[in-house]
C-alpha cells in the first residue's frame, strides 16, 4: 500500500478505528545528537517503549504523533518530523488485536538526559507517569510491542 492508501484508511477511521477491526496508531522515534533515542519503560508492558498512541477521529497520523509526543513526554518543540513507514501489526496477547501503525522519525534538541512526565490527554494512559531517558542507538534492551521493528531507519 502506498502512503496515500494508508492515509485514506486513517481518514476513514472512526474514533481511532479503521473499517474492520484495526486500531490506528502513531509512533515516534525521537532522536537527538549524537545518535540517541528517547525511550521509557511504562507500567503496562515489559521492555522499552516510545511515545505512541491512538489516532483520533479526523486526525492525520502526523498530527496524532505530534499530539502524542506532547501528551506522553511533555515535549513541544520538535525540529523535524519525517514519515518512515506504515504496517499492520497483531498484538499476541489475548484477545488478539490488529493495529495499523504509522512510524515517524523526529529530531529534537533536548538538554535533559532524563525526566519524568505525567501523561495528559484523554486516553487510557492519562495520569500515568513515565520516566524518560536517552539510549544510544541501537538500544541493547528489548522493546515492548515490537516497537523497534523500524528502528534501523533512524540508526546513524
Amino acid at each position: 500500500m502506498s502512503q496515500r492508501d494508508w492515509q485514506h484508511l486513517a481518514e476513514t477511521a472512526q474514533d481511532g478505528q479503521s473499517p474492520g477491526t484495526y486500531v490506528q496508531k502513531a509512533c515516534a522515534y525521537i532522536t537527538r545528537a549524537p545518535g540517541e533515542l528517547l525511550v521509557f519503560e511504562g507500567p503496562e508492558y515489559e521492555g522499552l517503549q516510545i511515545p505512541k498512541g491512538t489516532i483520533e477521529h479526523g486526525e492525520t497520523p502526523r498530527d496524532a504523533v505530534t499530539r502524542e509526543i506532547e501528551e506522553e513526554s511533555g515535549l513541544e518543540t520538535l525540529q523535524t518530523i519525517s514519515y518512515l513507514t506504515t504496517d499492520i501489526w497483531t498484538r499476541s496477547l489475548e484477545p488478539p488485536k490488529q493495529y495499523i501503525r504509522h512510524f515517524f522519525a523526529i529530531t529534537i534538541d533536548e538538554a535533559r538526559d532524563q525526566w519524568t512526565h505525567t501523561v495528559t490527554g484523554e486516553g487510557d494512559e492519562r495520569g500515568l507517569t513515565y520516566k524518560y531517558k536517552w539510549e544510544p542507538l541501537p538500544p541493547e534492551q528489548p522493546f515492548a510491542l515490537a516497537l523497534d521493528d523500524y528502528l534501523h531507519f533512524v540508526r546513524d
